[in-house]
């Protein structure tokens, strides 16, 4: 069976990439653009050092703000009415997940109009055109939105986010820039950090991972290891391996999907309006746990990837345990809880299953399984 990978047209990495944004703008053709980007960037002059760039070389922009953590319907549609009110031509998405998935879809909606109804872009919508071109600059190294088809949106009223997943949606030109990612308070940094390697370690051993895919995994697993600590105390080392290993990371699962973990964490941030990332990381132990038998040698590599000695030398059931235990390590190292004491509630668990098992993230975990063992998954860390 064919494997299908898709990445950026283009894509800018190190210190100082986003320099090379009005250049991509004018070999674009691309005149005006709506800078997408959240209220707390713009309050701290992150969003500024981008938009300083376009008014140095005299390109006339709008910006939209309207942008929550957990990015909603609403904001899309606000969105949608920002970009038609500047007459735009393109958009610039300037932060981590939330504005780059806002944008994704408000491009989307743009270019294909009878998707409107934001709701009707959940799963694998039959879209017939290219996103309005999106150049991302990431300022967070977590959620590698800016080489992903995916994105995720909150539908408040029915208390859930919605996975789509679109090959018209990826940005065509990304700026991974370390420098734009060195305000991350260490929260945030630890919390992005860990779903990157979720990211790495779900999409490593996904039903359909393959070996291109097997390839950016691991390697995103080992500079994540040796980075994120470092990242997590403001090092410039630390910063540019986070920048490149969550990149790469993006680069491997958006072409073969993830597993429970996301399916559950999605819930948690929709309910709880826990930040994504810290849902990802403290189910990551558990959901690692629940698939370990059906891995077969993968935890020996991810053991190894995490800096583990002598793995060649264990049986399955050590490297497995090594693998876990070196990733609760980092967790606990970077200051991840380690349960959901005090925030899951037990009336909830039922809901939170049901979603959990409808989610589009949900097939592709290497263990079948069914909305009773997600619930005990969940029971398990109160």
């Amino acid at each position: 069976m064919a494997t299908r990978i898709i990445l950026n047209e283009t894509s800018y990495h190190g210190a100082g990439a986003v320099k090379s944004i009005t250049a991509e703008l004018a070999a674009r053709g691309l005149k005006k653009p709506i800078v997408f980007s959240d209220p707390d960037l713009i309050k701290f002059g992150v969003t500024k050092k981008v938009t300083d760039l376009l008014d140095g070389a005299k390109v006339a922009y709008a910006v939209y703000s309207e942008i929550k953590p957990n990015p909603t319907i609403e904001n899309v549609k606000n969105g949608v009415k920002a970009f038609k009110k500047a007459k735009a031509d393109c958009i610039v998405a300037i932060g981590g997940g939330s504005s780059m998935d806002t944008a994704k879809a408000v491009g989307i909606i743009m270019a294909n109009p009878e998707f409107a109804d934001v709701r009707s872009l959940e799963g694998v919508a039959p879209t017939k055109k290219p996103s309005k071109p999106i150049l991302a600059v990431p300022t967070t190294a977590g959620t590698a939105a800016e080489v992903t088809i995916n994105y995720v949106i909150t539908d408040v009223e029915k208390r859930r986010k919605f996975v789509c997943v679109d090959p018209h949606d990826i940005p065509v030109v990304a700026f991974v820039d370390p420098e734009m990612m060195a305000t991350m308070p260490k929260g945030l940094t630890a919390f992005t950090g860990m779903d990157a390697l979720t990211h790495a370690i779900e999409g490593y051993i996904t039903k359909a991972a393959c070996e291109i895919t097997d390839m950016f995994h691991l390697k995103a697993i080992e500079i994540i290891a040796r980075s994120l600590r470092d990242a997590v105390a403001n090092k410039p080392a630390g910063r540019t391996g986070m920048a490149l290993g969550q990149y790469i990371a993006g680069m491997g699962f958006s072409n073969v999907g993830l597993g429970i973990d996301h399916s559950m964490a999605h819930g948690l941030s929709a309910l709880y309006d826990m930040p994504h990332g810290k849902a990802c990381a403290i189910l990551l132990p558990t959901a690692m746990k629940f698939n370990a038998a059906k891995t077969g040698a993968k935890y020996r590599e991810i053991a190894r990837a995490m800096g583990v000695k002598g793995v060649d030398a264990m049986k399955p059931a050590e490297y497995r345990a090594a693998a876990i235990a070196a990733v609760e390590r980092l967790a606990a190292d970077v200051g991840i809880p380690p349960d959901l004491k005090g925030v899951l509630k037990k009336e909830d668990v039922q809901f939170l299953a049901e979603s959990a098992y409808a989610d589009a993230c949900r097939p592709g975990n290497p263990r079948d399984c069914t909305v009773k063992d997600i619930a005990k998954l969940y029971r398990s860390l109160m």
